[in-house]
Order: structure tokens, then sequence, then C-alpha cells
């Protein structure tokens, strides 16, 4: 039988001000769905113990090239940029590397994790009735509590936790995953968004290709910008270096707690610390520090 050792996810420099706790996918833990793929693939959790594979913390997996990967001689799975996502423990043939698969080495990872998971998954369960207000062009999941209100749409693959409340009148599209006790509310649109529990984006506001926290208030007329001028790739700053996102459309990065002023506009790729304030009218034009 072979096992696998999964490795703590350690968070890098790159995914600042995200934490550990905010490695959620499809308002999933991270390591449950790595452990779901293993599973999927025939791999047993190791007991104390020696292990046949080691896999990274941070790494995301796509279960066919997984199979393919354990079917052969290869000694390591490697990302694009070289890391190791899969090591086979006995040694082996030389790397293979992957083509589907990548280590969340960056924030803006985490937004690629989710596209992929929801394009992925087939299992999008309703716990509440849909209003038949709601105009549908794609595939939703709605947890237990969840009120959807008069004059929502939404176009693509979006999850909605527990305990929310979206509209009246907002616009979600692209893979979005809003988490538990959420509050989407007048004139909001979500593009292809990650927002954690208890945020809320009340008022006529935009969230595009962004992340956002947990607890996390944006008031009435925050807007996150995602494109360029020149339709080129964002760039960001991480450990004090602009790296290239590889993403055309990025938003904003949001720390916990972060309160936003009515009116804040934020330039695309910008990261607000955990517990980061604005005034009303602020534009946020460099990351934003506690």
């Amino acid at each position: 039988m072979d096992t696998f050792l999964l490795l703590p996810a350690t968070p890098t420099p790159g995914l600042a001000p995200l934490t550990a706790a905010h490695l959620r996918v499809g308002n999933q833990p991270l390591g449950d769905l790595q452990r779901a793929i293993l599973a999927e693939v025939d791999l047993h959790e190791a007991a104390p113990g020696p292990a046949t594979f080691v896999v990274d913390g941070l790494a995301w997996l796509e279960a066919e090239e997984l199979r393919s990967f354990l079917r052969s001689d290869d000694a390591t799975l490697l990302a694009a940029d070289g890391q190791a996502l899969v090591r086979r423990v006995a040694g082996g043939g030389g790397p293979r590397t992957a083509v589907h698969g990548f280590r969340l080495e960056h924030s803006w990872d985490l937004l690629r994790a989710n596209e992929a998971h929801l394009r992925q998954r087939t299992d999008y369960v309703r716990a509440v009735e849909i209003p038949a207000t709601l105009y549908l062009d794609g595939r939703l999941q709605v947890g237990r509590g969840t009120k959807i209100l008069p004059g929502v749409v939404i176009e693509g693959d979006v999850i909605i936790g527990e305990d929310c409340k979206v509209g009246p009148n907002c616009y979600l599209r692209g893979a979005t995953s809003i988490g538990d006790r959420c509050h989407i509310g007048q004139a909001v649109e979500i593009k292809n968004s990650i927002l954690m529990d208890g945020t809320n984006v009340g008022h006529l506001s935009y969230v595009g290709d962004s992340i956002l926290g947990r607890k996390v208030n944006f008031g009435a007329g925050t807007l996150t910008s995602n494109l360029r001028h020149d339709g080129r790739n964002h760039r960001t700053l991480v450990a004090g270096e602009l790296v290239d996102t590889g993403r055309r459309k990025f938003g904003a990065v949001v720390g916990d707690g972060v309160h936003t002023g009515i009116h804040t506009s934020i330039y695309p790729g910008r990261k607000l610390a955990a517990g980061a304030t604005t005034r009303p009218g602020d534009i946020v034009r460099t990351d934003l520090p506690a």
C-alpha cells in the first residue's frame, strides 16, 4: 500500500498579508482538498513512520497528472519553478515537471487554485431554496441560512457559504468563493474573487480578481482596479522586489479586519495589511501597512 506524508503548509513571504489560516479554496481548507486528491489516486495517509511519497504542504495537485506520475519511475513531480510538489522517498528516475500542478507561493496563486477547483468540481449543492428572481448562468452552491434577495445575477461558478445575505441587485461572476456570514449588498459586483468569513461589501462597490480576508468591511463605493492601461501582466512587490504575477487581471489582496472609508479606490496588485484602514476618498497607490 502506497502512503503519503503531507508536510505542514508554511506560508512564504509572497503570500502576505495572507496566513496559513487563509489557505482555503472553494471555502475548504487546502489540506482537506490535498488529502481528497491523494485519496482519489489511491494513496493513504501514513501513520507515524515512513511514507512512500512526501507532499509539499503548499502543493496544488491535479488528479490525472498525479496518477501519471505515480505510475512512472520519476523521482519528483516539480512545479514550473523547479520546487518539488511530490517526492518519491525511495528514489527512482529523473524529475518530471507538472503542467497543471503548482505551488501556492504567492497570494495570487490562491486565485488560480480557486479557478481550477471550481472548474473541476461537479458537486454544487444548494442547502436553501433559490428564489425565482435569481438569474443564474453557471453553477451555484449555497450554504444553510443564506438569503438571496431579488435582482441578483450570477454568471460562472460561484460558491456562497452559510448565513450570508446576498443582494438586492448585485452581480457575481467568474470563479468566486464567498465564505460564511458575508454580506454582498446593493449594486455590488464581485468578479473572480475570494471573500473569507464575516466579510462585508455592502454598497456600490467593485471587487475584481481579489482576495479579501476575514471580517473585512468595504465602505460604500470602494473600488478595486484590476487592469493596467497597457494590458500587460501586473507586477507587485514581494520582499522589496517587483514580481510578475503572470496575471493580466489582478486586483487587491486584503488582510483580516481591514476597513475602507467610502469611495476608496485601490490600484491593481496592492496589498492591505491586516487591520489597515482608509479614510473616505483615499486612493491606495502603494501597499498599505497596518
